[in-house]
């Protein structure tokens, strides 16, 4: 503890923080939780969910597809949201259009089946992406675009400036379409620069930039940086409520979306009989169905819960106990001297988030198995993640898979036999499932990061942890 104080002196000035871990949070207390995926989902304060009691008392709400009392009324406080979405980002209506999704993944998909791919239109995309980013290529190959990739380098698992540009370049007779990446890895913490929107958009690309694992502890202010589409998950905000995303989208490129179908609320007008139908110009055009519309005011509240703490002084807070959790680390060694964790990604808090990815060494230094660490710290009451993550890119780059080993072995990915994630990993080539990954978020505290420290001293230093009794992987 001093020598966290000595190094950190201005942690002193966070202590907010710690009153609300005691209050809005004090379950985690309460039930002896010592919660490390934040980056997995955030967590709700106690004030968010009596306020959601509360509306719901005191109202009566219904389908917003009317002009009735109870209709008006949920339309209402839908609209009140997507207010507090732009106030939220530091935009206008007039500049982007806000479309309610379940989740990021929801709004990545929107993008993907809308946009208007061709036979030259290039899509570009990291290596380090969610799954919900990388299976766009999907609908762009299929309509005969071509994909690219910027990989990534070095053991800080970053993107290059000179593969950054060389992925942007377009060969001769191609032309710009789509460039996806995230504003932070839910792999490693990297935070790749929000200046390759404008880097992109020179080069004629459209951007979707990916920030459901950035918004959590770092401000977005859409009026310095302006990608063409936004998308995230309020739940890995502020924790509740969850089945509710956003897409945002310039209008202008908004305007270039052409919809592979129609849906209830989508339309205009529409005929059986005739054969035709007419969708709707503005956000309600891209949102199917009935919105989660008991839900949606809930993002209001999370937002002035959130603005209400203050995202900046969440930021500093997590960067200093990331710093403190990457330097002790790094530091950690079995009697012998051999390292028992090794990192992935940046190994200090310049251009990362609060999400670190590791993986423990047995004193042969061989790599623990992610399924035995999930077990262990289940038991002594840590919530924290294991495995891929949805991120292969950055899980190949981390593991050492080159292109030419996952090429070779293409087609017998999907031979006969291949029935699991182990069998995968057999083919391969690789030791264990996956990394474990920490993330901290607005109710961490250096208990928190102490408490594992001592776990991951404890159960793994000069130990070989069994594995027997693990359940077999079944998916990524």
């Amino acid at each position: 503890m001093s020598d966290f104080n000595a190094t950190y002196p201005e942690y002193a000035a966070t202590a907010r923080l710690d009153k609300l871990r005691a209050t809005e949070y004090s379950h985690l207390d309460e039930g002896g939780h010592v919660y490390l995926d934040y980056t997995g989902a955030g967590l709700a304060a106690q004030s968010q969910l009596l306020a959601h009691a509360a509306r719901l008392r005191a109202g009566c709400y219904g389908n917003p597809h009317s002009d009735n009392p109870t209709s008006s009324a949920s339309t209402r406080l839908v609209d009140r949201a997507r207010e507090a979405v732009l106030r939220f980002f530091n935009t206008t209506a007039a500049e982007y259009a806000v479309i309610f999704t379940p989740n990021a993944t929801g709004a990545c998909r929107l993008v993907a089946e809308a946009y208007p791919w061709g036979r030259r239109t290039r899509f570009v995309l990291t290596a380090d992406n969610h799954n919900s980013v990388h299976g766009i290529r999907e609908y762009a190959q299929a309509r005969g675009a071509h994909v690219a990739y910027a990989g990534l380098s070095g053991t800080e698992l970053r993107i290059s400036a000179a593969d950054m540009t060389a992925a942007l370049d377009r060969g001769h007779g191609a032309r710009a379409g789509l460039f996806a990446y995230p504003a932070q890895s839910n792999f490693s913490g990297v935070q790749h620069p929000l200046g390759w929107v404008r880097q992109a958009q020179d080069h004629g690309y459209d951007v979707l930039l990916d920030a459901a694992a950035f918004l959590g502890t770092n401000r977005l202010d859409l009026s310095a940086v302006r990608p063409e589409f936004v998308a995230m998950s309020w739940y890995k905000v502020f924790g509740f409520p969850t089945g509710v995303g956003c897409l945002l989208a310039r209008r202008d490129a908004l305007a270039r979306l052409r919809r592979p179908w129609f849906s209830g609320g989508t339309i205009l007008a529409a005929s059986a009989q005739g054969g035709w139908h007419r969708m709707l110009d503005d956000e309600a055009g891209f949102e199917d169905g009935t919105v989660n519309f008991l839900s949606i005011p809930d993002v209001t509240t999370g937002i002035d819960w959130i603005s209400g703490i203050g995202v900046d002084l969440i930021h500093q807070r997590v960067s200093m106990l990331t710093g403190w959790l990457l330097e002790c680390l790094g530091r950690m060694r079995h009697s012998t001297g051999a390292p028992l964790v090794r990192l992935y990604g940046p190994s200090s808090v310049e251009a990362r988030g609060a999400t670190v990815a590791l993986n423990f060494l047995d004193p042969a230094g061989q790599l623990v198995d992610e399924r035995a660490v999930a077990r262990d710290a289940a038991e002594a009451g840590i919530s924290l993640r294991t495995g891929c993550f949805c991120n292969p890119g950055a899980g190949e780059r981390a593991f050492g898979l080159t292109r030419e080993v996952l090429r070779a072995r293409r087609l017998r990915v999907h031979g006969a036999g291949m029935s699991s994630v182990d069998d995968y990993l057999s083919l391969v080539g690789l030791p264990t499932g996956g990394a474990v990954r920490v993330s901290l978020g607005v109710a961490s505290t250096l208990a928190d990061v102490d408490t594992f420290l001592d776990f991951a001293e404890r159960t793994y230093r000069d130990r070989w942890p069994g594995i027997a009794g693990l359940s077999p992987r079944h998916s990524c």
